[in-house]
């Protein structure tokens, strides 16, 4: 790592896998619900035009340029953080003999970073506008797939922070009350006061790197790394939300605290139990809910080991909600007394294994684990001890920690009688 101002990190992932450089930013701050739809926003703008570039048709144009290089913003969360990511793909131009892409490529990240296309004070207004529709519509159009809108459903009634409620990209509400110096001037809070880290990932000399990302005009900023980890205290009365709506397929989906987190010596059993519980299709909930009884369309489980959270999504009859409700119980009930075969346990394990080392020629990955590593240092590990940790995992020890799965709030869509 290489700091190239306060509170500004430059990660250079030197390797002759790819013949593709991937340069990557990321602005990392607090969640709160206040910043959620503002950064989803600037994130629109930002990739749409710049001062150099004012119109999509010259963006694209300067793309084409770079040999079509790839190119996106977009934004995430992980626990108590909120990210605004920027990402560029370009060809090593060792193989298409121009040793002046990559000075080129930072020219262009330079250009859409420190130099958006505000004036006055403002965006180009009808940029905004089209900008600010755009991002509305796509957030409607997710409640429109009612699987996603399940999905969105249970966080808000598990969670009882409200920025852990919303999604990433925020609301419809907050979107509307968004103006147009407002987030001219958050653009300026986030450029100059985010924690910024940078990666390059591919056959590339460091050295090198780092003269040419010196040169980006970033401002000195107060290093600061928030607590990750978002808790939230287990409640013994279950929270419950439903709503009716004329659909073909009821959505049931189920939220637990799992009292697991990250750096827990307990995560790698929970990646077994939730393979077991859910998340494989040879998982109790497939087999036993989906396969077995034929009482749900889809069945599987998913859990966040930054908030200690683990949900379960399934599409049924609505009039087999109770069954449902019962059948996903018994399934965890089986695990907490350790009812599951070798068999299933070792092609658990075998497809995790799987699973891990198909993700070492993902060049996302490497950046998440880099990144990770700086948040949570002991969380740092080899591939070795990451697959040695994983084939240390007992029986017991997935038992130990399916008891500690604890169903605290169910979200259903109700489609109405069925007769299914």
């Amino acid at each position: 790592m290489i700091e190239l101002k306060k509170g500004v990190r430059l990660h250079v992932i030197a390797t002759k896998k790819y013949k593709t450089i991937q340069i990557y930013g990321r602005f990392t701050t607090r969640l709160t619900k206040e910043i959620m739809t503002k950064r989803a926003l600037l994130a629109n703008l930002l990739e749409t035009n710049s001062l150099r570039y004012p119109d999509q048709t010259k963006l694209s144009g300067q793309l084409a340029e770079l040999y079509g290089a790839s190119f996106g913003l977009n934004v995430g969360r992980k626990g108590n953080l909120h990210w605004l990511d920027i990402g560029l793909g370009i060809v090593n131009g060792k193989y298409v003999d121009d040793p002046k892409l990559l000075p080129a490529a930072m020219d262009f990240l330079k250009e859409i970073l420190f130099y958006p296309n505000i004036q006055d004070g403002k965006f180009d207004e009808q940029t905004f506008q089209l900008e600010k529709e755009n991002l509305q519509s796509y957030i409607e159009t997710l409640q429109e797939d009612k699987q996603t809108m399940a999905s969105l459903k249970i966080k808000e009634t598990y969670f009882t922070d409200e920025a852990q409620k919303l999604p990433s990209f925020g609301t419809v509400d907050d979107l509307e009350s968004e103006t147009n110096e407002g987030l001219a001037a958050y653009y300026q809070e986030m450029i100059t006061q985010d924690q910024v880290d940078l990666f390059v990932i591919g056959d590339v000399e460091e050295a090198e790197i780092a003269e040419l990302f010196k040169e980006l005009p970033f401002a000195e900023r107060k290093e600061s790394f928030p607590a990750i980890y978002y808790y939230q205290a287990s409640d013994n009365v279950i929270r419950e939300q439903q709503v009716q709506e004329t659909v073909t397929q009821g959505k049931l989906n189920l939220a637990y605290s799992t009292d697991v987190y990250y750096e827990d010596t307990d995560r790698f059993a929970l990646l077994v139990f939730n393979g077991l519980f859910g998340g494989f299709p040879h998982s109790k909930l497939f087999m036993n809910v989906r396969e077995k009884a034929s009482l749900a369309y889809y069945a599987s489980s998913s859990f966040d080991t930054f908030r200690g959270y683990l949900q379960v999504q399934t599409g049924i009859n609505s009039d087999n909600r109770q069954k449902v409700l019962r059948l996903i119980e018994e399934q965890l009930l089986e695990l907490q007394a350790g009812n599951f075969t070798d068999l299933a346990f070792q092609q658990t394990k075998a497809m995790l294994k799987n699973h891990y080392l198909l993700g070492l020629d993902s060049m996302q990955n490497a950046i998440e684990t880099t990144y990770l590593a700086q948040w949570l240092p002991q969380s740092k590990l080899t591939d070795e001890e990451w697959l040695r940790r994983l084939a240390a995992v007992t029986p017991k020890d997935v038992q130990k920690v399916a008891k500690k799965i604890r169903l605290q709030a169910i979200f259903f869509l109700d489609g109405g009688q069925q007769n299914g």
